[in-house]
Protein backbone atom coordinates (compact mmCIF):
# COMPACT_ATOMS: atom_id res chain seq x y z
CA UNK A 1 0.00 0.00 0.00
CA UNK A 2 2.78 2.43 0.95
CA UNK A 3 4.74 1.57 -2.22
CA UNK A 4 1.66 2.19 -4.33
CA UNK A 5 1.05 5.52 -2.63
CA UNK A 6 4.67 6.60 -3.13
CA UNK A 7 4.45 5.59 -6.79
CA UNK A 8 1.31 7.70 -7.25
CA UNK A 9 2.95 10.67 -5.50
CA UNK A 10 6.00 10.24 -7.70
CA UNK A 11 3.87 10.32 -10.86
CA UNK A 12 2.07 13.44 -9.61
CA UNK A 13 5.39 15.13 -8.85
CA UNK A 14 6.72 14.34 -12.34
CA UNK A 15 3.53 15.69 -13.93
CA UNK A 16 3.81 18.87 -11.89
CA UNK A 17 7.44 19.37 -12.91
CA UNK A 18 6.64 18.74 -16.57
CA UNK A 19 3.62 21.04 -16.36
CA UNK A 20 5.65 23.85 -14.81
CA UNK A 21 8.36 23.34 -17.42
CA UNK A 22 5.80 23.75 -20.20
CA UNK A 23 4.35 26.89 -18.58
CA UNK A 24 7.84 28.32 -18.13
CA UNK A 25 8.77 27.62 -21.74
CA UNK A 26 5.53 29.15 -23.10
CA UNK A 27 5.07 32.16 -20.85
CA UNK A 28 8.46 33.13 -19.43
CA UNK A 29 9.84 36.39 -20.81
CA UNK A 30 13.33 37.74 -20.34
CA UNK A 31 13.65 41.06 -18.58
CA UNK A 32 13.76 43.65 -21.39
CA UNK A 33 16.58 46.11 -21.76
CA UNK A 34 15.62 49.77 -21.67
CA UNK A 35 17.19 53.17 -22.11
CA UNK A 36 17.55 55.22 -18.93
CA UNK A 37 17.87 58.98 -18.79
CA UNK A 38 15.73 62.14 -19.08
CA UNK A 39 13.23 60.56 -21.51
CA UNK A 40 12.48 57.74 -19.09
CA UNK A 41 12.03 60.21 -16.25
CA UNK A 42 9.74 62.30 -18.45
CA UNK A 43 7.57 59.25 -19.20
CA UNK A 44 7.37 58.45 -15.49
CA UNK A 45 6.36 62.05 -14.80
CA UNK A 46 3.72 61.83 -17.54
CA UNK A 47 2.20 58.83 -15.76
CA UNK A 48 2.15 60.71 -12.45
CA UNK A 49 0.54 63.75 -14.08
CA UNK A 50 -2.19 61.57 -15.60
CA UNK A 51 -3.01 60.30 -12.10
CA UNK A 52 -3.09 63.76 -10.49
CA UNK A 53 -0.13 62.85 -8.31
CA UNK A 54 -0.41 65.98 -6.15
CA UNK A 55 -3.91 64.94 -5.10
CA UNK A 56 -2.58 61.56 -3.99
CA UNK A 57 0.25 63.26 -2.11
CA UNK A 58 -2.24 65.41 -0.21
CA UNK A 59 -4.44 62.42 0.69
CA UNK A 60 -3.75 61.64 4.33
CA UNK A 61 -5.58 58.37 5.03
CA UNK A 62 -5.73 55.22 2.88
CA UNK A 63 -7.78 52.15 3.80
CA UNK A 64 -7.96 48.83 1.97
CA UNK A 65 -7.73 45.07 2.46
CA UNK A 66 -5.94 42.25 0.67
CA UNK A 67 -6.11 38.47 0.22
CA UNK A 68 -9.88 38.40 0.49
CA UNK A 69 -9.87 40.64 3.54
CA UNK A 70 -7.30 38.56 5.42
CA UNK A 71 -5.05 41.64 5.74
CA UNK A 72 -6.65 44.98 6.61
CA UNK A 73 -4.97 48.38 6.62
CA UNK A 74 -5.47 51.98 7.68
CA UNK A 75 -2.48 54.10 6.65
CA UNK A 76 -1.91 57.58 8.04
CA UNK A 77 0.56 58.90 5.45
CA UNK A 78 1.12 62.14 7.34
CA UNK A 79 2.28 60.34 10.50
CA UNK A 80 3.86 57.39 8.62
CA UNK A 81 1.81 55.01 10.75
CA UNK A 82 -0.20 51.99 9.58
CA UNK A 83 -2.76 49.97 11.45
CA UNK A 84 -2.33 46.38 10.22
CA UNK A 85 -4.83 43.66 11.15
CA UNK A 86 -4.77 39.92 10.40
CA UNK A 87 -5.96 36.84 12.28
CA UNK A 88 -5.99 37.90 15.94
CA UNK A 89 -3.17 40.46 15.59
CA UNK A 90 -3.27 44.24 15.49
CA UNK A 91 0.00 46.06 14.75
CA UNK A 92 0.40 49.82 15.00
CA UNK A 93 3.25 49.89 12.52
CA UNK A 94 5.69 52.79 12.69
CA UNK A 95 7.19 53.15 9.20
CA UNK A 96 9.95 55.49 10.43
CA UNK A 97 11.08 53.45 13.43
CA UNK A 98 9.66 49.94 13.13
CA UNK A 99 11.07 48.95 16.54
CA UNK A 100 8.70 51.49 18.07
CA UNK A 101 5.68 49.66 16.64
CA UNK A 102 3.10 48.24 19.04
CA UNK A 103 1.69 44.71 18.75
CA UNK A 104 -1.55 43.39 20.20
CA UNK A 105 -2.80 39.82 20.19
CA UNK A 106 -6.43 39.29 21.17
CA UNK A 107 -6.35 42.95 22.32
CA UNK A 108 -3.49 42.24 24.74
CA UNK A 109 -0.24 44.09 24.13
CA UNK A 110 2.79 41.85 23.58
CA UNK A 111 6.20 42.55 25.05
CA UNK A 112 9.21 43.56 22.95
CA UNK A 113 10.58 40.03 22.53
CA UNK A 114 7.21 38.63 21.48
CA UNK A 115 6.61 41.54 19.11
CA UNK A 116 9.74 41.43 16.93
CA UNK A 117 8.70 38.68 14.51
CA UNK A 118 5.11 39.96 14.31
CA UNK A 119 6.35 43.46 13.41
CA UNK A 120 8.52 41.94 10.68
CA UNK A 121 5.48 40.10 9.30
CA UNK A 122 3.38 43.27 9.39
CA UNK A 123 6.05 45.20 7.51
CA UNK A 124 6.34 42.49 4.83
CA UNK A 125 2.55 42.39 4.45
CA UNK A 126 2.38 46.17 4.17
CA UNK A 127 5.22 46.41 1.64
CA UNK A 128 3.57 43.84 -0.62
CA UNK A 129 -0.09 44.78 -0.20
CA UNK A 130 0.41 48.56 -0.38
CA UNK A 131 2.36 48.13 -3.63
CA UNK A 132 -0.76 46.70 -5.24
CA UNK A 133 -2.56 49.88 -4.14
CA UNK A 134 -0.07 52.67 -4.87
CA UNK A 135 2.67 51.28 -7.14
CA UNK A 136 2.24 53.96 -9.86
CA UNK A 137 3.01 56.65 -7.30
CA UNK A 138 6.32 55.00 -6.34
CA UNK A 139 8.23 55.34 -9.61
CA UNK A 140 10.55 58.00 -8.15
CA UNK A 141 11.11 56.32 -4.77
CA UNK A 142 14.67 56.17 -3.46
CA UNK A 143 16.52 53.27 -5.07
CA UNK A 144 14.40 53.16 -8.24
CA UNK A 145 15.83 52.95 -11.73
CA UNK A 146 13.69 54.00 -14.70
CA UNK A 147 14.14 53.20 -18.38
CA UNK A 148 12.12 53.29 -21.60
CA UNK A 149 11.36 50.02 -23.40
CA UNK A 150 10.10 49.83 -27.00
CA UNK A 151 6.93 47.73 -27.17
CA UNK A 152 5.68 45.60 -30.05
CA UNK A 153 2.87 48.06 -30.84
CA UNK A 154 5.38 50.84 -31.39
CA UNK A 155 4.61 52.60 -28.11
CA UNK A 156 6.96 52.98 -25.17
CA UNK A 157 6.73 51.20 -21.84
CA UNK A 158 8.22 52.37 -18.56
CA UNK A 159 10.50 49.83 -16.86
CA UNK A 160 10.98 50.51 -13.14
CA UNK A 161 13.47 48.49 -11.11
CA UNK A 162 13.58 48.74 -7.32
CA UNK A 163 17.28 48.36 -6.65
CA UNK A 164 16.79 48.88 -2.92
CA UNK A 165 14.04 49.29 -0.37
CA UNK A 166 10.92 47.26 0.30
CA UNK A 167 10.99 43.54 1.10
CA UNK A 168 12.25 42.28 -2.28
CA UNK A 169 14.84 44.63 -3.78
CA UNK A 170 15.69 43.88 -7.39
CA UNK A 171 12.11 43.41 -8.58
CA UNK A 172 11.23 45.04 -11.92
CA UNK A 173 7.91 46.19 -13.41
CA UNK A 174 7.20 47.19 -17.01
CA UNK A 175 4.32 49.66 -17.09
CA UNK A 176 2.04 49.56 -20.15
CA UNK A 177 0.51 53.01 -20.56
CA UNK A 178 -2.30 54.63 -22.47
CA UNK A 179 -1.25 57.40 -24.89
CA UNK A 180 -1.98 60.01 -22.19
CA UNK A 181 0.28 58.18 -19.73
CA UNK A 182 -2.48 56.57 -17.65
CA UNK A 183 -1.42 53.06 -16.54
CA UNK A 184 -3.24 50.02 -17.97
CA UNK A 185 -1.13 47.14 -16.65
CA UNK A 186 2.36 46.05 -15.76
CA UNK A 187 4.51 43.01 -16.42
CA UNK A 188 6.46 41.66 -13.48
CA UNK A 189 9.91 40.20 -12.96
CA UNK A 190 9.82 39.46 -9.24
CA UNK A 191 11.49 37.01 -6.89
CA UNK A 192 8.27 35.41 -5.65
CA UNK A 193 7.08 34.50 -9.19
CA UNK A 194 9.46 32.18 -11.08
CA UNK A 195 7.98 33.04 -14.48
CA UNK A 196 9.05 36.44 -15.81
CA UNK A 197 6.70 38.83 -17.58
CA UNK A 198 3.43 37.86 -15.88
CA UNK A 199 0.98 40.71 -16.56
CA UNK A 200 -1.40 42.28 -14.05
CA UNK A 201 -4.07 44.81 -14.97
CA UNK A 202 -4.31 48.32 -13.54
CA UNK A 203 -7.54 49.36 -15.26
CA UNK A 204 -10.18 49.20 -12.51
CA UNK A 205 -9.77 52.62 -10.91
CA UNK A 206 -11.98 54.63 -8.58
CA UNK A 207 -11.83 58.27 -7.53
CA UNK A 208 -11.56 58.56 -3.77
CA UNK A 209 -13.17 61.07 -1.41
CA UNK A 210 -9.92 63.03 -1.54
CA UNK A 211 -9.94 63.03 -5.36
CA UNK A 212 -7.06 60.55 -5.66
CA UNK A 213 -7.11 57.61 -8.09
CA UNK A 214 -6.80 54.16 -6.50
CA UNK A 215 -7.42 50.69 -7.96
CA UNK A 216 -10.26 48.43 -6.83
CA UNK A 217 -9.08 45.15 -8.40
CA UNK A 218 -6.33 43.60 -10.50
CA UNK A 219 -6.48 40.63 -12.85
CA UNK A 220 -3.67 38.14 -13.42
CA UNK A 221 -4.98 35.83 -16.10
CA UNK A 222 -7.97 34.03 -14.57
CA UNK A 223 -7.19 35.33 -11.08
CA UNK A 224 -8.60 38.51 -9.56
CA UNK A 225 -7.01 40.40 -6.68
CA UNK A 226 -9.49 42.52 -4.77
CA UNK A 227 -8.31 45.55 -2.83
CA UNK A 228 -11.43 45.39 -0.68
CA UNK A 229 -13.27 48.54 0.38
CA UNK A 230 -10.72 51.12 -0.81
CA UNK A 231 -10.85 54.58 0.73
CA UNK A 232 -8.69 57.68 0.43
CA UNK A 233 -9.66 60.73 2.46
CA UNK A 234 -8.60 63.66 4.63
CA UNK A 235 -9.84 65.00 7.91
Amino acid sequence: MIRKLLKILGVILVLLIVGFGCLYFVYNEKLPEGQSGPEADALAQKMLNSLNYETYQQTRFLEWSFQGGAHKYKWDKQKAMVEVKWDNYLVQLDLISTKSSLVFKDKERLNENESASIIADALDYFNNDSFWLVAPYKVFDNGTQRSIVSLEDGLSGLLVTYASGGSTPGDSYLWILQPNGFPKSYKMWVKIIPIGGIEATWDDWAIMESGAYLPKTHKLGPLELSMGDVRGYNR
